[in-house]
This record gives C-alpha cells, sequence and structure tokens, in this order.
C-alpha cells in the first residue's frame, strides 16, 4: 500500500473523521469572516474528499449537499440555487469519486496481499510472470522446484525454466484463459524434469501476466504434508494389505499396467484431477511415496485382486 493509502486504513477512521469535520467547521468560520471580501467555498472539496471512504455513499452527498449551503451561505455573492445545485454537485461527486477510487485500490492491495501470503503458505510451487516473460512473484516451493543458481527466481526470465509458458504470454490479443499442460522444466543446475503446470491469462493495467501452479512429475511422489502420516504408517508392520475401493483398484491396475493419468482417466471416463486423488489416497493407504514403489506393493500384495 502506497504511504498516501495508509491515510485511509481502518485504524485511522475516527481521527481522520474528526480532523475532517473540524476543518469543515473552520472553513465555515473563516468564510463567515470574511464574507464580504472572499468565497473559500472551493475548499470543503479536501475534507470531503478526506472522509468520503469512511461513510456511506447517502452520507456523502448529504456532507456535499449541506457544504454547498455553507459555501452559498458566506459568498459575496447574490444567492443562486442553480450555483448552488452545481456546488453540492461538485463536492458530493468528487467525494463519491475518491471514495471509489481509494476503496478499489485497497481491495486490489488486500488481494494482492492475500495471493502473496496464500503463495507463501501453500506447499506447491506458485510463481507469476509479467508481460515481459519475467518473474514477478515466486513462493518458496517454486524455489525448491526449479533450483536457481543465485537462489532467486523473481527478475528471472520464465523461460530459462519453463520455456513453454512463457509462450502463453504471445497471445496477448486473445481474451484471459485458463488451461493446463506438461512440458520439460529446467533446473537451475541443469537437471531436466517433466512439469504438470496450471496456469492462467489475466491483465493488470492493460499489460498480459501469467499465473501458474508447477508440479515436479519426473517421479511422482505423495505431496509433503502426508510425509508424517506415511512414516507412522511405514514405520508399524502390516498384517495384511489395507482394503482398496472399486476405483482405487481400478486406477492401480491400469497404473501397473504402465499407463499415464491422462490414459487411466480415459480409460475410467473420469478427469484426470479425479485419477491423481485416488493415487494420494492410494499412496497413503499403502505408506508408499512413489509410484514406482505403488506399482511395487500393488504386485506384491494385490496381485490377486488385480
Amino acid at each position: 500500500m502506497l504511504p498516501l493509502e495508509r491515510l485511509w486504513d481502518k485504524r485511522n477512521r475516527t481521527v481522520i473523521l474528526l480532523v475532517s469535520a473540524a476543518i469543515i467547521a473552520l472553513i465555515a468560520a473563516v468564510d463567515w469572516w470574511i464574507e464580504p471580501y472572499e468565497s473559500l467555498g472551493f475548499l470543503y472539496l479536501f475534507p470531503i474528499m478526506t472522509m468520503a471512504v469512511f461513510l456511506p455513499r447517502w452520507v456523502v452527498v448529504v456532507i456535499g449537499i449541506g457544504c454547498a449551503i455553507l459555501a452559498e451561505r458566506f459568498s459575496p455573492l447574490e444567492m443562486s440555487y442553480v450555483r448552488l445545485g452545481f456546488e453540492a454537485l461538485a463536492l458530493g461527486g468528487c467525494g463519491l469519486f475518491v471514495r471509489e477510487v481509494i476503496l478499489n485500490r485497497q481491495r486490489e492491495w488486500e488481494a494482492k496481499e492475500n495471493l502473496r501470503v496464500l503463495a507463501e503458505t501453500t506447499p506447491a510451487a506458485i510463481v507469476t510472470v509479467d508481460g515481459r516473460g519475467f518473474i514477478e512473484l515466486a513462493n518458496r516451493a517454486a524455489i525448491e522446484t526449479l533450483l536457481p543458481r543465485d537462489g532467486q527466481l523473481i527478475g528471472n526470465p520464465i523461460a530459462a525454466f519453463l520455456p513453454e509458458l512463457h509462450h502463453a504470454l504471445r497471445w496477448e490479443d486473445a481474451p484471459p484463459f485458463r488451461t493446463s499442460m506438461q512440458c520439460l522444466g529446467h533446473r537451475g543446475n541443469g537437471e531436466v524434469f517433466t512439469a504438470d503446470v496450471w496456469f492462467s491469462t489475466y491483465n493488470e493495467r492493460g499489460a498480459p501476466k501469467v499465473a501458474a501452479i508447477i508440479v515436479d512429475m519426473s517421479e511422482e511422489k505423495a505431496p509433503p504434508f502426508m510425509d508424517a502420516a506415511l512414516e507412522s504408517s511405514t514405520s508399524l508392520p502390516q498384517e495384511k494389505p489395507a482394503a482398496l475401493s472399486a476405483r482405487e483398484t481400478e486406477v492401480l491396475r491400469l497404473l501397473v499396467q504402465g499407463l499415464a493419468n491422462k490414459e487411466i482417466a480415459g480409460h475410467m471416463d473420469v478427469s484426470e484431477s479425479v485419477v491423481k486423488n485416488t493415487l494420494q489416497q492410494l499412496f497413503f493407504k499403502t505408506g508408499v511415496r512413489t509410484r514406482s514403489q505403488l506399482v511395487r506393493v500393488a504386485l506384491e500384495h494385490y496381485r490377486n485382486v488385480l
């Protein structure tokens, strides 16, 4: 949030309203004192714009009309209802305009802050890319996945890590869209890996940008938050294999045949995400972390079922 916008922080509400009311009273007093010489009615604009953010729209309109009446009452000119109407429209309209601008900026800032917090706390690798193809936001999981040489992803070109994702920025004339793809990724240490990328394009102030979630699929693993549960399950001797549902059995059967997630989804007529969720359930039930370990367990303990 910019320093000036901090003025409209919710914690400052009472102070801003009291100070703005005092300024309006001061302007009215000075305007009354110099009534024969000059009009200071235009100065009401500033306290109205300052306090409008903290007030409902109808209150802003009422204050605008009230200040217009004060400006007309202490004006050295003769009373004019037309001028009064224009003054009320100007004061109230400016207050409403500033109110909407500041509130929209606050919502935008809060959304970015929430996105930053979410990106930092999620175990998934998340990056955002600006219109020139440079990474402008990356969480720790993204750094651990892409392993930049200097330890920093922000400011580096995304093409150095995920060339296919860079191509999404070339469709500037097309409307925003969301999709996923599987492509080859390049780590900073020179290692090549298979990546599943879910990304969406969007425009921010006329500039095209991309937000993406990156998953290393070179050897599909159970998510990090399941490690403790898996360790506890594998530390105990399993007298008999866990019971599997019909869907889990079918996924396991097709996995043993060497099919990829997309092919399994096609055979079962379900979405690929359903297959991935089922695999995570199998990881948990069997106490393994990788696909290869899951195949081994399937052949050792579920051969008859399959």
